[in-house]
């Protein structure tokens, strides 16, 4: 069984498992499928993809809350553009910063508050355990790969 195949099957089990958690603790199952693909791009693997995307995730929370925030303090529509622009250069500029260098990892965060219309307090839960989730079905399945390949002891025996 290829890797693919392997990754595809836990996967697909833990999607599922991962849309009743997210009804059962009343988070939102969409932003936890963002979270587990903002891992499953990650550049890194294994737990340093996991830290970097679920941190790069958790600052766009924050920078979208700014653009939230900043752009109901004036009462003119250009205000938000404006805003939006500005801090869509500082989402691009925190890349200089290795564990912040996953831009991708920044606006799928913000992207996320924003359709969460800023409930922050559902995107962040739902963001984090959809990385985490992200990382078991890819680990898993590399797990899985590596058992149905391993070679049995009885082939050793026979050489």
């Amino acid at each position: 069984m290829s890797p693919l195949i392997a990754i595809s099957i836990t996967t697909g089990i833990l999607s599922g498992i991962w849309g009743w958690t997210a009804m059962s603790l009343g988070l939102l199952s969409w932003a936890g499928f963002l979270g587990c693909t903002s891992y499953f791009a990650s550049p890194k693997d294994g737990v340093k993809g996991l830290a970097q995307s679920l941190l790069t995730n958790m600052s766009g929370v924050v920078w979208a809350i700014v653009i939230i925030e900043g752009s109901s303090l004036f009462n003119m529509e250009i205000v938000g553009y404006i805003m939006t622009a500005l801090v869509s250069f500082f989402m691009c500029v925190q890349a200089k910063r290795e564990w912040l260098g996953y831009i991708p990892g920044t606006f799928i965060g913000a992207c996320a508050t924003f359709a969460a219309n800023g409930a922050w307090q559902l995107v962040i839960p739902s963001l984090i355990l959809g990385g985490v989730f992200g990382y078991l079905m890819k680990a898993s399945g590399l797990w899985l790969h590596r058992q149905l390949t391993a070679p049995s002891s009885t082939e050793f025996a026979n050489e």
